[in-house]
């Protein structure tokens, strides 16, 4: 997920919370809009290029392609585990966000 993707993440999730508990969020947005949605996607399907990307350069190495090596392996090795842990804390914290939400009393 980009920064700026993060970002406006917040900015949406601030002013979400700020209509549930009652108060005006009259704040100019600076950025155009982008669909919720649409974010979530992209950095859905980045995470997949990037577990498939692994996958290959492992496969590639143990088939014995001279090309690859050990660290290559190790490091997209790593890249796919953090960013799949990114999505999935990203995720946990929009349920909980979500939940907290749904728990407010109007």
């Amino acid at each position: 997920m980009s920064a700026q993707g993060i970002n406006q993440l917040l900015g949406e999730m601030r002013a979400m919370q700020a209509l549930a508990a009652g108060k005006s969020t009259a704040a100019p947005q600076t950025a155009p809009a982008v669909e919720f949605g649409d974010v979530l996607k992209a950095t859905l399907e980045q995470v997949n290029s990037v577990q498939q990307a692994s996958q290959d350069l492992q496969k590639r190495f143990e088939l014995g392609d001279e090309s690859v090596n050990v660290q290559d392996v190790m490091v997209s090795m790593q890249k796919a585990s953090l960013s799949f842990q990114t999505m999935t804390q990203a995720r946990n914290k929009l349920v909980s966000a979500y939940q907290e939400i749904m728990n407010t009393q109007v």
